[in-house]
């Protein structure tokens, strides 16, 4: 069980919940006791009681006084409507995904919806399974985001049954560009235009761009950053421009980074725009590996404004994200499809420029 980040109740939740939906834990059998969990999954004996609670709430399990906790199928139980919506992220535990699942989850619950995760570590085959899990169950709607929505969409089928049963979905961050759906995003061009611009106006004219580009975020962040080139007149090398996929992202980004930075100096770039923190943090060790000192030597553009932006002694400069925020719009959005049939346009967050200590102005 992968407990960080995400809360460890939430965690817990999420895998006794896969117990009852594989039927590992039918309904009317005795669950472990608080201290069995407990000692299984090393955690505290207050946080299995929140994540029983949970359960309890959701109509998962029954405390049967001076018997035991059983657990229990919500569907069977006469007079009682289940209420589930399904979340398909690309992580959960990781980077920014706790910030959105915790927005969606607040506005779930306050709305008396039950909450189902299932993440595809940006895998098309582990995208195709997490549909699979969802329909298999009683769901009311689903939001997803696209697992690399830039390379197709080979799980297309399982979208068009969706359309066909009546089950509202929307997406966030992109969309597949063959559907037409609701989708929140941030303006990824924009962003990655006012990341490099930012570093032009502040007097680099090389700077270099990592993108990972297996997603649309990645694709539309390079074309950003291509056009503030073409804006400010400066001309972009090809060597300036590094992409990578999601299989890549551990290696290639930081070996390219060390080749630019231990090229000569007049050959060098003096900035570098980020496809996110996560990299930007990877490449400030870059830097620091080839003698180099942020911002002094060389200036680093993020994005996101994630906790790592401000994690290390040089703050990051980089783009915003709503996350919660997006969280919570994508489940009251929807929840909106369910119950009042409402359709919506696509909500584009425009990604705003935060300051910090990893940019010197070279004028």
């Amino acid at each position: 069980m992968n407990t960080r980040k995400l809360p460890k109740y939430l965690q817990l939740k999420n895998e006794l919940l896969s117990w009852l939906e594989s039927g590992k834990l039918s309904p009317g059998k005795q669950f472990p006791s608080e201290n069995e969990i407990a000692e299984q999954f090393s955690l505290s004996r207050q946080t299995v009681r929140q994540t029983f609670g949970e359960l309890e709430k959701d109509g998962w399990l029954e405390r049967i006084q001076g018997k035991g906790t059983f657990a229990r199928n919500p569907q069977r139980w006469e007079g009682e409507q289940v209420k589930t919506i399904g979340i398909i992220t690309t992580y959960i535990s990781d980077y920014i995904f706790p910030h959105i699942v915790r927005g969606a989850e607040a506005e779930l619950r306050s709305r008396g919806y039950r909450l189902l995760l299932s993440s595809t570590d940006n895998n098309k085959d582990k995208e195709k399974e997490s549909l699979q899990l969802m329909m298999s169950q009683p769901l009311s709607g689903l939001i997803i985001e696209p697992t690399k929505s830039a390379e197709g969409n080979p799980n297309l089928g399982f979208y068009l049954e969706l359309q066909e049963k009546g089950i509202p979905y929307l997406m966030i961050n992109e969309k597949y560009r063959e559907l037409e759906c609701t989708c929140l995003k941030v303006d990824d061009e924009l962003g990655g235009y006012k990341a490099a611009a930012h570093l032009f106006e502040n007097g680099h004219q090389s700077i270099a761009g990592f993108f990972k580009t297996d997603d649309m975020q990645g694709v539309n962040r390079l074309k950003g950053f291509l056009a503030a080139h073409r804006d400010h007149g400066i001309a972009v090398a090809s060597n300036r421009v590094i992409t990578y996929t999601t299989e890549q992202k551990s290696e290639l980004p930081y070996r390219e980074a060390v080749k630019l930075l231990s090229s000569k100096q007049e050959d060098r770039p003096t900035g570098f725009i980020c496809y996110n923190d996560q990299l930007a943090i990877v490449l400030m060790e870059a830097a620091i590996q080839c003698g180099m000192s942020i911002p002094e030597d060389l200036s680093i553009v993020g994005f996101d404004d994630s906790n790592l932006a401000v994690a290390l002694g040089t703050k990051l400069t980089t783009l915003t994200h709503p996350k919660t925020l997006m969280g919570e719009m994508a489940a009251g959005q929807l929840i909106g499809m369910i119950e009042e049939g409402n359709l919506y346009e696509d909500t584009v967050f425009q990604p705003e420029l935060v300051e910090r200590g990893s940019v010197m102005n070279r004028e």
